[in-house]
């Protein structure tokens, strides 16, 4: 890999992508479901990195008990790094980070049928090194573009075919980290509404907002364009909290979470910001992934260097308060996802090839390690 602990992947590889498969039984909302004991095992999706061992999108199981089984290879591809669902969840969508002879990446699109991944078309993603997709409820597509510190605007047809780019939006300016000496923009967000689009931008330091002009296919920059974080945070992603009036923006090179406020009158405003490590430690460390539990009382983020979990509890007019933090049993955290019901939490550690499965308490936030099994390179859990 090319790039500091935490950063996209950036790397010169053309694109390609196969599929294989074979067939098993699908539930009504498109998500794979396997028999097993006469138990429903609950099958997502993993994005890889494919410079080493891995060959594209896998699938996973997670049984009732928490136990993970690996399933197949859905579809080759050059990586597949983030993946979304449709609103159906009929078609499953995938950045392939790569900069490409045009210096561009590509999104590819792919029909979910039964237990295989059927590709439908692929696109350019409007920029070098995509390393997020979104889709709203309208099949519109984003895209974040790390190296070249852009967003593109696609849109999926009824069909699952992706049109070529829309429009883009071009971020400026720089940062005072050694990391922000240009724009890196890392992901995409449809909030407050379908329409309105927020991208987190890595390099410029900033949260950029748009929205969609449905009637013209375009982004329109909104005022103001942008809200800046603490000097040299590097905001990386972000999590709504389910009142809609919260949103905590994980800053990976300062490992903080930084509470945005937003109502009608004042718009986006910067409230607390929030150390996601120890007090004791002062090791190297980037912030990489965050989540918020469907009730809306816990919030959880990934720390890679002190290889954690970080466990918060959301208090009164959105304030966190550290509950813990839950080693993750493996090296680089990139990516890791709740389970659908919120009894899980499943971590993609990059660097040492495994899943791991830990148990929720719902009470109190906690988590309790239930299993591991290895996969190539993952950085992408999708359920």
């Amino acid at each position: 890999m090319v790039f500091s602990i935490g950063s996209c992947k950036e790397k010169n590889k053309s694109q390609t992508t196969e599929i294989k498969g074979s067939s098993q039984n699908v539930s009504d909302k498109g998500a794979l479901k396997k028999v097993s004991g006469g138990t429903d095992n609950l099958v997502f999706y993993v994005g890889t990195y494919t410079d080493g061992e891995s060959q594209g999108i896998y699938t996973y199981a997670l049984n009732s008990d928490g136990e993970l089984e690996k399933l197949k290879l859905v579809a080759e591809s050059d990586n597949p790094s983030y993946l979304a669902f449709s609103k159906d969840r009929k078609f499953l969508l995938a950045v392939n980070e790569i900069k490409n002879e045009e210096g561009v990446g590509m999104v590819s699109s792919f029909k979910i049928q039964g237990d295989s991944l059927v590709l439908i078309n692929q696109q350019s993603s409007a920029g070098a090194h995509p390393c997020f997709i979104a889709v709203n409820d309208l099949n519109y597509v984003i895209t974040a573009n790390y190296s070249s510190g852009n967003t593109g605007l696609l849109k999926l047809n009824d069909n699952g075919n992706l049109s070529e780019v829309l429009d883009t939006q071009q971020h400026t300016g720089k940062g005072s980290h050694k990391r922000q000496d240009a724009p890196h923009a890392h992901s995409v967000w449809f909030y407050p509404s379908q329409m309105d689009v927020v991208a987190v931008d890595l390099g410029t330091n900033q949260l950029w907002f748009s929205s969609i002009d449905s009637s013209s296919n375009t982004l329109q920059t909104k005022s103001p364009e942008t809200l800046g974080l603490n000097p040299g945070d590097g905001p990386r992603h972000l999590a709504i909290h389910p009142n809609k009036k919260w949103i905590y923006v994980l800053n990976e090179l300062s490992s903080t979470v930084t509470l945005i406020t937003h109502d009608e009158p004042d718009g986006f405003v910067k409230a607390k910001s929030t150390s996601m490590l120890p007090n004791d430690f002062n090791k190297e460390n980037t912030g990489a992934d965050i989540h918020i539990s469907n009730d809306g009382r816990f919030l959880y983020a990934s720390n890679r260097g002190h290889n954690s979990i970080v466990i918060y509890e959301i208090r009164d007019h959105g304030e966190l308060i550290v509950v813990g933090h839950e080693p993750v049993r493996g090296d680089g955290p990139r990516n890791f996802s709740l389970s659908p019901d919120g009894s899980f939490l499943l971590v993609a550690n990059q660097h040492s090839n495994n899943i791991i499965s830990f148990k929720r308490d719902s009470d109190t936030g906690l988590l309790e390690f239930v299993d591991e099994i290895q996969a190539p390179n993952p950085v992408c859990l999708l359920f």
